[in-house]
């Protein structure tokens, strides 16, 4: 098979994680006779740097005309640190969602065996735990109104959904909770806000559609609070963009590590892989940054084009490498920690 794929490495650690995962994926690519095109685009603050655009128009054409896109990373603290910068590398992430039409983010949490006690969180609490939240991504508070009045004094960012956004997104958290334990769980806040009362009463329409689909619907405070206590009571969660930032991020700690879980956005005609970590600028340039996340992400972006065995075996490699501590720093624990680049290179000699 033929693919070809937009390689966008990104700021911080990016560069680094995206290494290990397309030695991996060549190793898939060599073992079941594929022939992978990686095509590198620049993103980020590294755009910026180069033609003063986090998300310039060649990178776009490169991503539209692809098979699919993996992702490093984006961002850097000179822009983090400056209130008055007028361009920063984030606006480039909000832009590629929005003209590749990304609008559901899709964030598995999952406990891996040989790391359950590593969590946060107690053994009994989280064994087992296998939930995907799906995050709206292209609307709400990111996307609305924003400025400032009463000279600077005053500030407002506006919530603002169509029901079409929440149609779309609600579809696709009814068709994977089929394909799952038939839960699906709406989170909103719509005792308070009407966009919230928008996403209630719209999936409540949807529920005749999906008979077989068992709906709850929560709101967001209590929802962060019972992923805590009990992630093993949710399966699929949808749930507004602010939200869904929130919520995902508070998730990804349940498995033990940041650097362990990946992700994709998906879009109506291509979609992106990235690890959920974030540019990680401290460790830059270290090569002790965790590659699997992102190698994970290669896993799901070759389940999505329906390559089932070569994700699973991915999927095998991962596991094998954290059953033999084959890591790096951060979950080495004492013992013998791994370069980034190790870590890669055992996982694509593994395969």
């Amino acid at each position: 098979m033929k693919l070809n794929i937009a390689l966008l490495a990104g700021d911080g650690i990016g560069p680094e994680v995206i290494d290990q995962a397309v030695k991996v994926c060549d190793a898939i690519a060599k073992k079941y006779d594929h022939d992978i095109s990686w095509k590198p685009a620049l993103t980020g603050a590294a755009a910026i740097d180069a033609v003063g655009d986090p998300y310039p128009d060649e990178t776009h054409e490169i991503c539209a005309n692809s098979d699919a896109v993996l992702f490093g990373a984006i961002g850097h603290p000179r822009f983090d640190n400056d209130p008055s910068a007028k361009v920063r590398p984030e606006q480039g992430l909000l832009k590629m969602r929005q003209k590749l039409g990304l609008f559901a983010n899709v964030r598995p949490t999952f406990t891996f065996p040989s790391l359950i006690d590593k969590s946060p969180l107690k053994r009994d609490r989280i064994e087992g735990t296998d939930l995907i939240i799906l995050r709206e991504l292209t609307g709400g508070v990111y996307f609305g109104e924003r400025g400032r009045k009463d000279n600077g004094d005053t500030a407002f960012d506006t919530m603002t959904y169509q029901r079409f956004e929440i149609e779309r997104l609600a579809k696709k958290g009814f068709e994977m909770a089929l394909k799952r334990s038939k839960k699906l769980c709406c989170v909103d806040k719509a005792n308070v806000l009407e966009s919230s009362r928008l996403w209630r009463e719209t999936v409540q329409r949807m529920e005749k559609d999906y008979p077989d689909v068992q709906v709850t619907y929560e709101f967001i405070d209590a929802v962060a609070m019972r992923l805590i206590q009990w992630p093993k009571g949710y399966d699929v969660i949808i749930t507004a963009n602010l939200f869904g930032d929130i919520l995902t991020d508070e998730a990804s700690v349940i498995s033990g590590s940041m650097g362990l879980m990946p992700s994709s956005s998906v879009g109506n005609k291509v979609s992106l892989y990235e690890p959920i970590h974030g540019s990680y600028p401290q460790a830059a340039g270290k090569d002790i940054a965790n590659p699997l996340a992102t190698v994970l992400s290669a896993a799901m972006l070759f389940e999505d084009l329906n390559l089932t065995e070569e994700a699973q075996a991915i999927r095998d490699v991962v596991n094998k490498s954290l059953a033999q501590n084959i890591v790096t720093e951060d979950l080495s624990e004492g013992q013998k920690a791994y370069k980034t680049s190790e870590v890669g290179d055992w996982l694509a000699q593994n395969i």
